[in-house]
């Protein structure tokens, strides 16, 4: 029988499914599990039915925790998607469908919110709260993680702020802004805010019969994905950066003080240890790729782009209508610069453009002052593509890790064992766990030869009214900087 050891359960509540990890403190992972999760999409319409949430992680836990070797659970966090929110009744019961974070019905809500003067963007969950509160009538605001918490404790939980960050709660008051009464949202609909890494309860016996796991595993908050997918590629120093690229691209950073954007592009979580976690979530990111070729293998279809550096067309490749980061542009749409020549050059084309966007992301956050002298992780689906993890180092200028493991459901597991106890810092506590599998440094003179088509780009957002000539500007000087050194 093996030596009993203590683990920690990540749970991360996606998209497309619910993923349960169990992994040691040195990272080795013990067990893991998943169940896919379903939405109803119509134009700007993006719902779940939040039952599906707990017969997920029914199912996710249950895999996870199947046949594992003889271990103690020493606790859990749960993640969910940035902006996803319902109305839950007093007993914690969903009220309403949960708006997905891309839900876009609640443009007039997040215009009224922007008029009292809070730097809200329109598919966050504040204004989608007023407009299930308008919808259906008053309900308590839920974040996503906030319901399956319930669930696991029988008790209804006080929220994490990474999660009610875009509610709108003031990390640096540590207080929901006093106007949201006015917006339509009174204070008894608003839930408690905790930090994350706080022990919310522990799992009731109903729960561990249901999930397999175990009575009175402690439950500490959690964070967003993105957040939990910073925490699994350990980049949390101040100066390292995270990006992630999925469907779209989310950029996730370390600050010792909040990165002030007057356009509100750029919004700061709070680690549960006190430093600030500047980022930004765009609209481009690798789902064009499976718009574009539905059914394509992407290694074959990388081995042919290699042959078209640059490629013939330069893209904006927003998988949506609408831009969020690095710029706010509510009208933008893809766009494309000349014609390819072929299949393998449309491809070329659309991986450098979401490279370029990666670029364009962190010349803005420099023109913020945001500090980016740290390590630089790649995660996402799109790490798994050795081609593209060298051609965006090639494209950016500068070296990157990628993780062996990077779900989203590790980093829970990180912020789980940072919350009992078990790490000093949240950093060690993700140090401990995080192995790194590669690190990718740029080609010498890639930077300069993709030089011309970024400056492209840049030049063609900024005349399209969507990026601001400061922000281009500066982009320029930075291409400037780096192809000279190059």
């Amino acid at each position: 029988m093996a030596d009993e050891h203590e683990s920690w359960l990540g749970i991360d509540l996606g998209t497309q499914s619910v993923r349960a990890l169990l992994v040691t403190g040195d990272g080795t992972v013990l067990g893991g599990g998943s169940a896919p999760l379903a939405g109803r999409r119509d134009g700007t319409r993006h719902e779940q039915d939040p039952a599906a949430w707990w017969d997920g992680l029914c199912t996710a836990s249950r895999a996870a925790l199947a046949g594992r070797p003889r271990t103690r659970i020493g606790a859990l966090a749960v993640c969910g998607t940035s902006g996803t929110v319902l109305l839950t009744d007093g007993a914690g019961r969903p009220a309403t469908p949960a708006l997905m974070y891309d839900d876009g019905r609640a443009t007039a809500q997040a215009a009224r919110a922007r008029m009292a003067g809070l730097a809200v963007q329109d598919t966050w969950a504040l204004p989608k709260a007023i407009w299930l509160t308008e919808t259906y009538g008053p309900g308590r605001v839920t974040h996503q993680p906030d319901l399956v918490v319930a669930l696991l404790t029988g008790e209804v939980p006080a929220a994490d702020s990474s999660h009610a960050l875009k509610t709108g709660y003031d990390l640096g008051r540590d207080a929901w802004p006093r106007m949201l009464p006015r917006l339509g949202l009174p204070e008894a609909a608003l839930p408690d805010v905790v930090r994350p890494g706080t022990r919310l309860g522990a799992v009731s016996a109903t729960a561990a019969e249901a999930t397999g796991i175990p009575a009175g595993t402690a439950v500490v908050a959690g964070m967003t994905d993105g957040c939990a997918a910073q925490i699994a590629s350990a980049a949390l120093r101040p100066g390292s950066w995270n990006s992630v690229l999925g469907t779209t691209l989310v950029l996730k950073g370390v600050s010792p003080a909040p990165v002030r954007d007057p356009a509100g592009v750029v919004y700061n979580h709070r680690a549960p240890d006190g430093d600030w976690l500047p980022g930004g979530a765009s609209s481009v990111g690798a789902g064009v790729l499976t718009a574009a070729f539905a059914g394509a293998d992407p290694a074959a279809m990388d081995a042919l782009a290699a042959a078209h550096e640059p490629a013939g067309a330069v893209i904006y490749p927003l998988v949506s209508p609408g831009e969020r980061f690095p710029f706010r542009a509510p009208d933008a749409a893809a766009l494309m610069l000349g014609e390819p020549a072929s299949d393998a050059d449309l491809w070329a084309a659309l991986l450098q453009g979401v490279a370029f966007t990666e670029r364009l992301c962190l010349d803005y956050l420099h023109h913020l002052g945001a500090p980016l002298d740290g390590t630089l992780a790649f995660t996402g689906g799109a790490a798994r593509s050795r081609y593209w993890n060298q051609l965006r180092a090639d494209i950016l200028g500068r070296p990157a890790q990628i993780p062996e493991q990077t779900e989203p459901a590790l980093g829970m597991a990180a912020l789980a064992a940072y919350g009992a106890g078990a790490a000093p810092g949240l950093a060690e506590a993700a140090e401990g766990m995080v192995r790194i599998g590669a690190r990718v440094e740029p080609r010498p003179g890639r930077t300069a030869r993709f030089a011309e088509p970024y400056a492209r780009l840049v030049d063609e957002l900024c005349a399209r009214g969507w990026l601001p000539p400061p922000v281009a500007a500066h982009a320029h000087t930075r291409l400037d900087g780096d192809t000279a050194r190059s």
